[in-house]
């Protein structure tokens, strides 16, 4: 609690000039009925490589533990 009690005060003294805001691609789309504004954060495939990295290297590691005495046998 005290931990959580500390980061909040410190994020409180950093103020705004702490937080840079980070350069977003946009793609705009338009037709005669819809127009349609993308925006994509450039840091989006580190943090998505980052979220589903460690499900899938766990996933791997089970089908080699499960392969693993399969082909040990004859």
């Amino acid at each position: 609690m005290n931990q959580r009690k500390d980061t909040y005060r410190a994020a409180l003294q950093r103020g705004p000039e702490a937080a840079t805001p980070r350069a977003v691609k946009v793609t705009q789309l338009h037709t005669r009925y819809v127009r349609v504004t993308i925006e994509l954060d450039p840091a989006l495939p580190r943090e998505l490589t980052r979220w589903v990295g460690s499900p899938v290297s766990a996933i791997l590691r089970a089908g080699a533990a499960v392969l693993r005495p399969l082909r040990s046998t004859p």
